[in-house]
């Protein structure tokens, strides 16, 4: 799906209205937790189902699973890593 077509489709799940949002996700990976925040998606206003802009998703991946790898070369194990995305 293009960029234009995301952004004007209403929701797969519910058919509710499609609202860009700066958003934050936090993982979990075997005791050890990692947050993104400002990432931009759009946020179903009904359902709250989120959608990336293609290619998003594997982006958002790879940043959570670097925090991972960054964690445990580090041996942070006790405390959570928080990434923040922000404007140049």
């Amino acid at each position: 799906m293009k960029k234009a077509d995301i952004e004007t489709a209403p929701c797969s799940e519910c058919g509710g209205q499609l609202e860009k949002k700066y958003i934050s996700q936090e993982f979990e990976r075997e005791g050890l937790k990692v947050k993104l925040s400002g990432i931009a998606a759009l946020v179903c206003s009904k359902c709250r189902e989120i959608y990336f802009q293609p290619g998003g998703a594997d982006k958002v991946a790879e940043a959570a699973n670097s925090l991972f790898r960054l964690a445990q070369t580090e041996k942070q194990h006790k405390h959570g890593l928080t990434a923040q995305i922000c404007k140049a």
